[in-house]
């Protein structure tokens, strides 16, 4: 999966997703300081979910309307990284089975 890592994501998150076989943009790697309209532009230029724990993105997305593929909003402030790292690689393995289950079913022909 492609994805946008906004720069207030972890780190070790960002590793674990990489070493998980995810392309993986990472803002802080590549110009901490950008405006959350850059960072949604980049995500869109890529065709990359973003990834995110900046409820910023809702006001974009949501009430402005702004195109993306996806946004992942993840609130995990308080918890570990070990345990951020679990539960992200778990959110986006659902969303990718969830998507290979929706493009099988949508491709397979005749009535159901």
């Amino acid at each position: 999966m492609k994805i946008v890592a906004d720069e207030g994501v972890d780190r070790r998150v960002v590793g674990r997703l990489r070493q998980s076989g995810h392309q993986v943009w990472y803002v802080s790697e590549m110009e901490p300081g950008i405006t959350d309209e850059a960072v949604l532009e980049l995500a869109n230029r890529e065709g990359a979910v973003l990834l995110t724990a900046d409820k910023d993105f809702g006001e974009l997305v949501f009430r402005q309307e702004r195109m993306v593929k996806g946004v992942i909003l993840i609130r995990l402030a308080g918890i570990s990284p070990d345990p951020q790292e679990v539960a992200t690689r778990y959110v986006i393995g659902e969303i990718i089975l969830f998507s290979f289950c929706f493009f099988t079913f949508a491709k397979i022909p005749g009535p159901l």
